[in-house]
């Protein structure tokens, strides 16, 4: 099940329904573009019914959808929750320890992946986590050169959001020492939807965080290939 409230949610929901396994089904829930501060009676925003899931992802833009998540889990039976923080408002880290000890009493296993692109498979020991994980967070490429320029780009894992096939298509043709310069950049134009916000436990805002794991990749894939 995937909890949206705005645009944000869509793009990923978009990109995770359009290259996900076949296999796997996606049930949407949005809740309200606005919600108050504090949510006394999480019933009035909250579905009678829901189908049984296995992971719940949420995509929320407010604090508030965070404090609907523990009930919505009851309602869905998810086994393991990942709740990305791309924006450090929508997810205060005095919340964030709420919803996880909830979540632990509920014995859910839970991540909060910030930005969303660090996610990985060794980021959980749950089995649904690790399984989403194998698909989409920390992107992983490798690259083919020919006369110094990349001519062909495969990905193994991309960002939820999509930002990786962007890059991947854009690289194609670019000499490889401008590569990983040019992927910050196409990193920005797609664009990545992190917040120029400085997160808990960072130095720098989550969007340069994110276009550093980008560059980072790439690098690595480029060292890679030239071997």
């Amino acid at each position: 099940m995937v909890v949206i409230q705005g645009n944000y949610g869509k793009r990923i929901v978009d990109n995770l329904s359009s290259h996900a396994p076949k296999v796997w089904r996606f049930y949407i829930q949005e809740v309200p573009s606005r919600l108050p501060p504090v949510i006394d009676e999480p019933e009035e925003f909250l579905p009678e019914t829901i189908p049984q899931v296995d992971l719940l992802l949420s995509l929320g833009e407010n604090p508030g959808v965070a404090e609907l998540i523990p009930d919505l889990v009851k309602l869905s039976r998810a086994k393991a929750a990942i709740l990305p923080c791309d924006n450090p408002g929508w997810l205060p880290a005095g919340l964030k320890n709420q919803i996880k000890k909830e979540l632990s009493s509920l014995q859910v296993d839970s991540v909060f992946p910030s930005p969303f692109c660090c996610l990985t498979d060794k980021s959980s020991n749950n089995e649904y986590i690790r399984a989403f994980a194998r698909f989409f967070g920390k992107p992983e490429i490798t690259v083919v050169c020919n006369a110094g320029k990349i001519s062909k780009v495969t990905i193994h894992r991309g960002t939820p959001c999509g930002c990786t096939k962007f890059i991947a298509q854009k690289l194609v043709g670019i000499h490889v020492d401008e590569a990983e310069r040019k992927a910050a950049l196409f990193h920005h134009y797609y664009p990545c939807l992190a917040s120029t916000k400085v997160g808990v436990g960072f130095k720098d805002s989550l969007l340069h965080y994110s276009a550093n794991i980008t560059m980072s990749i790439v690098k690595k894939a480029i060292e890679a290939c030239q071997k």
